[in-house]
């Protein structure tokens, strides 16, 4: 996989852009949200930043498996995951296609939540995976408690397959087609 910028505008929130992860420059602010109680199913909440750090240089060097830095207005406000589901986090469990992309993404922790972002983030992972032509399906698999997420997904067109045993949780295993998300976007 190969990291890259991606920029789209909301017309009732600004811009959003995502670029590679510098694990050094950005481990301080990663640190931050991945520790953070609302940040549970990511299972970092011991973490020191040297594990941050550690953990973010070593999806740098994966060939399968990328970290991108959203940014709200020019600033740190999110996180996404992409990765290859035929060789990360799914092998065995799940029959990749071509085409096919995993996901995961975090949202900043926050004290003044403003409506719509999480939805607009969400929006901004999907919009920057489908970018890529190649890109068919977007899979993912959420905690089963996450539900906060399973909302969102929903939202913008997953599908949840089947509920799936993995070494950290029970998920539930959800794919997305570029023609799913496309019908949810209506006139926006």
């Amino acid at each position: 996989m190969n990291a890259s910028a991606f920029t789209r505008t909301d017309p009732a929130l600004g811009e959003f852009a995502l670029r590679p992860v510098d694990p050094a420059a950005d481990a301080p602010v990663l640190h931050s949200w991945v520790t953070h109680p609302k940040a549970v199913f990511w299972l970092m909440q011991d973490c020191d930043l040297a594990a941050v750090e550690k953990e973010f240089i070593r999806i740098d060097a994966d060939p399968h498996h990328d970290a991108l830095l959203g940014l709200h207005n020019g600033a740190p406000a999110f996180l996404m995951e992409r990765y290859d589901p035929a060789h990360r986090e799914l092998v065995g469990i799940h029959a990749a296609r071509p085409g096919d992309v995993g996901m995961h993404f975090l949202t900043a922790p926050t004290d003044t939540p403003v409506h719509g972002f999480t939805h607009a983030v969400i929006t901004t992972v999907m919009e920057s995976l489908f970018a890529d032509p190649d890109v068919r399906r977007v899979v993912v698999e959420p905690d089963t408690r996450n539900t906060a997420v399973h909302a969102l997904n929903k939202a913008v067109g997953f599908e949840v397959v089947r509920t799936v045993s993995l070494p950290s949780k029970d998920a539930y295993l959800s794919t997305c087609t570029r023609e799913q998300f496309l019908a949810t976007r209506g006139d926006r």
